[in-house]
């Protein structure tokens, strides 16, 4: 289907996945908003700028060893902020961090900013494919996500790691989304950001793929390449 970054044929595409979050859910940007009102509600005394400088390669990394299964859902969620605030040497007791934890898995979903043309895409896709999400996200805050942005309606199945047992990029999580939408590997293609989880995850079950490439990743010969969502209309 794709050599040296072209298709080779797209008339088998029947279904479109895609990833959530720093693909069509601006995360980045609706984080911030969220820790702005805890950092003002709490009168921590930290600028913002100051806490996201920590906070977002820590979450990063925690994200990392979650997929990679090191930690847990209830780990991460402590440990990202006990990192921070220790790197920022700013003394929390576990009770007050139980507490922000809850406020930001609260407020986030609050916040619906997309990325540039996330609709549009999904508009001009709709007509023509089946669509679906994929996200190592959790349920409880991912459907809250996709209902609040008013995107919920595009797509037939959101599969979370949750419900397949497994995290991106375990082509286990891959294969239970394809048996849910009834199709073969080769009639799919998987759209996300993370070369690593999304991309290299879904070509290892057998699917296409497509990077959003936002951060400046490796690229790698032979993979579909985008730097605005609006490309994919190169494609599909």
């Amino acid at each position: 289907m794709q050599k040296n970054g072209h298709w080779k044929n797209n008339n088998e595409i029947t279904d479109v996945f895609f990833d959530l979050d720093h693909t069509l859910w601006d995360f980045e940007k609706n984080s911030a908003l969220a820790f702005s009102r805890i950092l003002e509600e709490h009168s921590m005394g930290i600028t913002l700028e100051d806490f996201l400088k920590v906070y977002v390669p820590v979450n990063h990394r925690c994200w990392k060893e979650y997929r990679e299964g090191k930690i847990n859902q209830h780990e991460l969620r402590h440990r990202r902020l006990q990192s921070t605030f220790s790197v920022l040497e700013y003394p929390v007791e576990d009770r007050f961090l139980d507490k922000l934890s809850e406020d930001y898995i609260h407020y986030l979903p609050e916040n619906n900013h997309l990325l540039a043309n996330a609709k549009d895409i999904l508009s001009y896709l709709e007509s023509g494919y089946r669509l679906h999400i994929i996200t190592n996200g959790f349920e409880e805050v991912q459907d809250k996500k996709l209902a609040n942005a008013g995107i919920g309606s595009y797509f037939v199945h959101v599969v979370n790691s949750e419900m397949a047992g497994v995290k991106k990029p375990h082509p286990a999580i891959f294969e239970y989304a394809l048996q849910k939408a009834g199709i073969q590997a080769g009639n799919a293609v998987m759209i996300g950001d993370d070369l690593e989880a999304d991309v290299l995850g879904a070509i290892n079950a057998g699917m296409h793929a497509i990077h959003y490439n936002t951060r400046d990743q490796e690229k790698y010969e032979g993979i579909v390449t985008i730097s605005d969502l609006l490309e994919i209309k190169e494609y599909l």
